[in-house]
């Protein structure tokens, strides 16, 4: 135990964090897991107006063009007496199969993979179109090609031999470096 300096009393020391600990936090604040909670967030929020716009939009619209079959109250029973309506029918006990409702949920599905396929594609077209703008030169890659143009136009023009080297004073003057100020 360590002496605390105000009152020479003893200061417990504290339990060492276990190992797994630091590792969990690690893994929980990893932007991918944080990223799949707010996914899931907003996934249980989009839920609702999915449910709505299927059942308060598109149900009645694809009922127009049945005949005005809504299929909600679809089913067949399997044991029990037939009722005109599904919930009359479970509160009679029947047994049914409830293939309206499957076919709503399949709908459900089809407008939630539609409206995903839509958001994903525009995501993908906004990343491609910022990985198409190059990055602006640094000042050393300026600065590089000013060098490599004036040992070019020195080469061109003959003036370096297999043995001269285009000299210090030059590159300065070259790359605008050279003024001293005086």
């Amino acid at each position: 135990m360590a002496l605390n300096p105000l009152n020479a009393l003893p200061v417990p020391a504290l339990p060492k964090k276990p190992g797994w600990l630091g590792d969990f936090q690690a893994f929980i604040m990893r932007g991918n897991v944080v990223d799949l909670a707010v996914g899931i967030i907003i996934g249980a929020a989009f839920t609702g107006i999915v449910q709505s716009l299927v059942k308060d939009v598109f149900n009645p619209i694809i009922g127009l063009f049945t005949g005005g079959v809504d299929f909600s109250d679809r089913f067949v029973v399997i044991k029990g007496d037939h009722a005109a309506t599904l919930a009359a029918a479970k509160a009679a006990g029947a047994v049914t199969v409830n293939y309206g409702l499957f076919i709503n949920a399949v709908i459900q599905f089809l407008i939630v993979a539609f409206v995903v396929f839509w958001i994903v594609r525009l995501l993908n077209a906004m990343m491609r179109n910022a990985a198409k703008e190059p990055p602006a030169p640094t000042k050393t890659e300026i600065l590089l090609g000013e060098i490599r143009d004036l040992l070019a136009k020195q080469a061109g023009s003959g003036s370096i031999g297999n043995e001269s080297t285009v000299s210090t004073s030059a590159l300065i003057e070259a790359t605008g470096g050279g003024s001293t100020g005086g």
